[in-house]
């Protein structure tokens, strides 16, 4: 199955970037990956998801790979909870959310507050190895990779793609690199770069979201939609506590974990956590109701 590329124009012109997979009037499945990834993180799920009868849409969140740079370097976490919102008020009926990461703070932040307080939100959320209460050591290794090549970028494709393998280095190194192209920018200098705004991390107004749990565990008590945890078990970010906290801030919540998983669930073990989010979403938003 192919992917549509589909535009979004938000407030302030800004331009959202997506591809979208399955029926376009069947329930939509929003798929919004980590701070440093692109929409591309999610094609497996995507066209898996597609296959199954649901509309599926992964998106290139504000500040990364084809969507608008924010104007004024804004990335807070207001905004990416917001730009959620806005694209989902575009369909007729709330769509599911399932946000890796920097994806799933805003979703937790969008459905926990700005729902809350009168928008119309999601009708199901899943949170991809995140939760309110994060481990700090593995935010500075994420945060650590993200800076590091950020002024220089890399000589080749072959040197970027052994950046990242030191830093999963229980990751195969692909062997094809057209995938790891999509990630990057090539420049006229002949260099390539990340392919998103580098104030995300450097400017005043980047996101906070590991340092505001007490924020999240307000907005996280306040979820009353179905709610589903897919922890990776190898995860740097999400310790086996945080899950359980998470469990008794959202009692009705479901949780898996995924075995030789990592903080980027999706990528180590797609087959097992696509299963994992269809089994969710066939009891919790079937297909075919868009009730």
């Amino acid at each position: 199955m192919s992917a549509n590329r589909t535009l979004f124009i938000l407030a302030q012109n800004l331009k959202i970037a997506a591809d979208a997979f399955g029926p376009d009037q069947a329930r939509p499945v929003m798929l919004a990956h980590g701070g440093g990834q692109t929409r591309h993180a999610w094609q497996a799920c995507g066209r898996r998801l597609g296959e199954n009868g649901y509309y599926a849409l992964s998106v290139d969140l504000r500040g990364h790979g084809e969507s608008d740079w924010s104007p004024d370097g804004d990335y807070r976490m207001e905004r990416f909870a917001e730009d959620l919102l806005d694209v989902a008020d575009g369909f007729s009926v709330p769509p599911v959310l399932v946000g890796a990461s920097l994806g799933g703070i805003a979703g937790m932040i969008a459905q926990g507050e700005y729902a809350k307080a009168g928008r119309r939100g999601f009708a199901a959320l899943v949170l991809v190895d995140i939760t309110p209460q994060m481990n700090m050591e593995g935010v500075q290794k994420i945060l650590g990779f993200m800076a590091s090549n950020l002024e220089e970028g890399f000589a080749s494709l072959e040197e970027a793609a052994d950046t990242i393998s030191r830093y999963m280095p229980g990751r195969p190194r692909p062997k094809n690199l057209s995938g790891l192209a999509k990630n990057l920018r090539l420049r006229e200098n002949g260099r390539y770069y990340w392919h998103w705004d580098p104030r995300f991390i450097t400017g005043t107004q980047k996101p906070q979201g590991s340092r505001e749990p007490e924020r999240l565990q307000m907005a996280a008590r306040s979820l009353k939609i179905p709610t589903l945890l897919v922890r990776g078990r190898d995860s740097d970010l999400v310790t086996v506590e945080a899950a359980r906290q998470f469990a008794e801030i959202v009692p009705h919540s479901e949780f898996i974990d995924v075995a030789n998983a990592g903080h980027m669930v999706a990528g180590d073990k797609n087959d097992i956590f696509t299963s994992a989010v269809l089994d969710f979403l066939t009891r919790m938003a079937p297909a075919a109701s868009t009730s």
